[in-house]
């Protein structure tokens, strides 16, 4: 077992009992544990206070000789070394006490006299805890290069001033909003900002509000009682508990029901909130970053998006600006993504060929750097040789019709009037159901005409597939 115990902090034992210290001493030193004693409650907090040396669980007796108690040094710890255990020792044993102590935060609870065993036992779940704190921490450390600011690669002077706002505002406890299209990489930043803040070592909770249907949404943000509806069937703790003291990103906030904003406009005030089917009154505290792809001015006219919590999140506002209008960007970033794309296929670094830069640069990125990151990965597959050419990249033509709309309908050569027109009539329709989020009834509002006339249309046009009548009326 002693190879177990390797790089393992010591344990602090605390009792103004001499025979006792040296008891517990020499029965965990037989067990290869390191250990260091103090004999009051004063002289312990004196060794943590320095913080000359960590210790991965703290053994203390309920009463102790000196000025504060087992019980005053148990408060203190949970209070300022909260991921420090405590397994406290009585020999006054009541289930009261028992509970106080577990209360006051003790992980564990013997009474004397006890067994060895029992003692060995209740350290060896302190030692397993603490090595999976610790691998957590390492874990958080390798999610954290991924958020790291220096990931937003680029050269135009815009994205220096993105992360340099990102810098300035990350320590600040800030609510943020985040406003851009898909893929222009709302989620590093909302990653970054939370590194930069001292909120980092707390929990950083990502919740996507439009991938989660709408009647759980309010149960997975702020968890719901037993019994609160059919299949409840415990207790659940809601994002925004687990989030306490960190951060949450809502992402696709724009598509949060108003009845559910107006929760999340109470909650932004002052942390409190209710589960569902609850009445008790709880408080976290939680920095708030959101974002969404829709035109948020436009859904508040609409009357979709609550105007008082638009002001209450838009304390701070990041607009990252799309890769089109980003120049160069595009081979600084497409040389970034096949260097990682390179990298984790095993092979050689690729270059580019002039075509193939020229093709990336010609091309309008509706998908924006998701979507160049989906082609460079694409051709460090299809890429046979030293380098990428323009025949292994897309030919662009699905993704060019993204952005052509709002352009005059183009008549080929063998092309008749009503082809032409019903091509027209799929790409306003295709377009109205892109901006509406695929929703029928927003897109038929917004092309003034009913449910039933543009259900019609989809159908004739043969846009409506198998299944989207049942999705048409989930989103209605």
């Amino acid at each position: 077992m002693a190879h177990a115990k390797t790089n393992l902090p010591p344990i602090l034992v605390v009792d103004d009992e001499p025979n006792m210290r040296d008891s517990l001493r020499a029965i965990l030193r037989d067990e290869n544990y390191d250990v260091e004693t103090a004999e009051s409650a004063e002289q312990a907090l004196g060794y943590l206070d320095q913080g000359k040396r960590e210790y991965f669980v703290v053994i203390t007796d309920g009463r102790l000789g000196g000025t504060l108690t087992g019980y005053d040094l148990l408060r203190r710890i949970s209070r300022d070394w909260a991921n420090l255990p405590v397994i406290f020792i009585t020999a006054y044993a009541t289930p009261k006490l028992a509970v106080e102590a577990i209360q006051a935060g003790a992980v564990d609870y013997l009474s004397k006299p006890f067994q060895p065993e029992e003692l060995l036992h209740a350290v060896e779940r302190c030692h397993e805890r603490y090595h999976l704190i610790r691998e957590n921490t390492e874990l958080r450390t390798r999610t954290s290069q991924v958020y790291d600011v220096g990931h937003i690669v680029g050269d135009n002077p815009k994205m220096a001033e993105l992360r340099q706002l990102i810098r300035t505002v990350g320590p600040s406890d800030a609510n943020v909003l985040i406003l851009g299209e898909s893929g222009t990489g709302k989620e590093i930043i909302a990653g970054a900002l939370h590194l930069l803040s001292k909120r980092k070592s707390r929990n950083y909770i990502r919740i996507n509000c439009a991938a989660i249907p709408e009647a759980l949404l309010e149960s997975e943000l702020f968890g719901h009682e037993k019994g609160a509806f059919t299949g409840a069937l415990r207790l659940k703790r809601g994002r925004v508990e687990e989030a306490d003291g960190g951060s949450i990103f809502l992402d696709e906030i724009g598509d949060m029901s108003r009845p559910l904003q107006a929760k999340l406009l109470r909650f932004l005030e002052d942390g409190s909130f209710t589960r569902v089917g609850g009445n008790e009154e709880l408080q976290v505290d939680v920095r708030i970053i959101a974002a969404t792809n829709r035109d948020i001015v436009k859904a508040i006219r609409e009357n979709e998006f609550r105007e008082d919590l638009f002001h209450r999140l838009n304390v701070m506002q990041f607009r990252p600006t799309p890769l089109r209008d980003r120049g160069t960007d595009i081979l600084i970033l497409a040389k970034h993504f096949l260097k990682m794309h390179c990298y984790a296929q095993g092979r050689p670094l690729l270059g580019l060929t002039p075509e193939a830069e020229r093709a990336l640069l010609a091309h309008k990125w509706p998908g924006n750097v998701r979507e160049l990151r989906n082609v460079i990965e694409r051709a460090v597959i299809l890429e046979s040789g030293p380098v990428v050419r323009a025949a292994s990249l897309p030919d662009f033509e699905v993704e060019g019709r993204l952005r052509q709309s709002d352009k005059a309908p183009e008549i080929l050569a063998d092309q008749s009037f009503e082809d032409a027109v019903s091509e027209f009539e799929k790409r306003i329709i295709t377009q109205a159901l892109e901006q509406n989020h695929q929703n029928v009834n927003r897109a038929a509002e917004q092309l003034k005409m009913t449910r039933h006339a543009l259900r019609y249309r989809m159908q004739r046009l043969n846009l409506l597939h198998a299944g989207d009548g049942e999705a048409a009326s989930e989103n209605a």
